[in-house]
């Protein structure tokens, strides 16, 4: 009876094979067309390069993102999590595989008269034990996957980090170009006004302008003068956080992005691809994927409880008194199957078959809600993006059109044709075309990072070959 149920369990494997449900989201074909939002004349359908970055051909911003990958802390922190899931999996393989142990004993004993003299009080014992699991049920094959499933989802997780750190580089570089730019043009701003003073100074000397024009060109100048200490913090902030990112102390930024004027640029449409090449790229919904390919699996570990374990062993030993030593009647060897099964205990087994169940539909929900949210990040990214684009576009219009206005406001007062209320008007509306022009563009670079980001790219196949071994 018990080696029918051995042949029968042979060759099976407890519990559901894992594959993509049919009823999942990612499985939808709504999920994998083009997206609703990604029609615009600044996108193409190509899918996006691993290492968006590069997209903006700027050497600095890609040998900041690469020393940081190399150096982030929380990434090596990743590094070494990743390696602790990969062992294991290796712990789990070494349970299908040969175990060893060896025991040796030696008894010395002496009881005084009560001894009997032809009793030998001196003995020995010697022995190794070798035993291989059948695996009938296929509960060790299943934690196998499990253990592998989880540490591919420990990748995925390594590698939203990698996209993550990429991303905050970018920004953070980005950060420091934008606030100089815009100190720049407060700068520019800031020497209109003070040419205007000195303007104004000379008009009253001369009778043709009052104190209180005097008052209200310099309180303009002491305004503008005032937006600069803020950029300047906004600029060390972001120079301290790209030290931080790349694994540097705050004061040992990078000495020549100190003085970036100019954030970098893309010269080219963007490639965002499609819903499906979204659902493969992204590391969080792999990640998503994979503990739900550890949840079914773990479903056979918890089904292979109901059936026998069975090993094959063998083995072989010495036992003898001392002082007879070693000789033929001395050794002993022994194979055959060990079957080992905990009865009763169909009960607690049937408990933890339903528990894994429940995991394994948590799971797949916790999958669903991960494209979900991706392609709702996407398309949001998207939109914002494209409207972003307009909206530089018309603050351009916009400044040059202040500027004009305020050169042509300086000389129309130098000749008495409006009053210096005019010309304050004139400036002050300049200042805030520049600053909000300038506010635009660095957040249009922004737009552009959280787009990237929407779309998962800065990860390698890497991380998977590694969990696979």
């Amino acid at each position: 009876m018990a080696m029918a149920m051995m042949l029968a369990l042979a060759g099976c494997v407890s519990g559901p094979d894992y594959q993509l449900p049919a009823s999942a989201v990612a499985a939808a074909p709504q999920a994998r067309r083009a997206f609703v939002s990604g029609q615009e004349a600044a996108f193409t359908l190509a899918a996006p390069p691993d290492r968006w970055w590069q997209l903006y051909n700027d050497p600095r911003l890609d040998a900041y993102v690469a020393e940081a990958l190399r150096a982030n802390t929380d990434l090596r922190t990743a590094d070494a999590n990743l390696r602790r899931a990969s062992a294991m999996v290796r712990q789990y393989r070494a349970q299908g595989t040969i175990g060893t142990d060896a025991d040796a004993s030696a008894t010395l004993s002496h009881a005084g008269n009560y001894t009997p003299p032809a009793s030998s009080p001196q003995a020995y014992a010697l022995g190794i034990n070798l035993s291989y699991p059948l695996d009938l049920a296929g509960g060790i094959r299943r934690g196998i996957e499990a253990a592998s499933a989880d540490a591919q989802a420990v990748a995925a997780a390594r590698d939203h980090l990698r996209v993550t750190v990429a991303a905050a580089v970018t920004r953070a570089y980005v950060g420091t170009c934008s606030a100089n730019l815009t100190l720049a043009a407060v700068q520019r701003v800031l020497d209109t006004q003070r040419a205007t003073l000195d303007a104004t100074h000379r008009l009253a000397a001369g009778g043709r302008g009052t104190a209180f024009d005097v008052s209200r060109a310099r309180a303009a100048v002491n305004r503008s003068a005032a937006a600069i200490p803020h950029l300047v913090a906004e600029r060390q902030a972001a120079l301290f956080e790209l030290a931080a990112l790349m694994g540097r102390l705050p004061a040992d930024y990078p000495p020549d992005v100190a003085g970036c004027q100019q954030p970098p640029a893309l010269r080219q449409t963007i490639p965002v691809g499609d819903g499906w090449q979204l659902i493969q790229r992204r590391p969080d919904i792999r990640a998503a994927e994979r503990r739900l390919a550890a949840a079914t699996a773990t479903i056979g570990v918890a089904t292979a409880a109901l059936y026998p374990q069975v090993s094959i062993g063998a083995s072989a030993g010495v036992a003898n008194p001392l002082r007879q030593g070693l000789s033929a009647n001395a050794f002993g060897a022994s194979i055959g199957p060990l079957l080992s099964w905990r009865w009763p205990n169909r009960r607690v087994a049937k408990a933890r078959i339903d528990a894994a169940g429940a995991d394994a539909d948590a799971a797949l929900a916790s999958f669903d809600g991960a494209v979900l949210q991706a392609l709702r990040q996407a398309e949001t990214a998207l939109s914002a993006y494209s409207r972003e684009v307009d909206r530089e576009g018309s603050l351009a219009r916009a400044r040059d059109d202040a500027a004009r206005a305020s050169g042509q406001a300086g000389q129309l007062y130098r000749f008495g044709r409006i009053g210096f209320i005019d010309v304050l008007s004139a400036e002050a509306a300049l200042a805030d075309a520049e600053s909000t022009l300038a506010a635009s563009r660095a957040q249009l670079i922004d737009r552009q990072v959280d787009l990237f980001l929407a779309l998962g790219g800065g990860w390698s196949e890497d991380g998977q070959a590694e969990a696979r071994r």
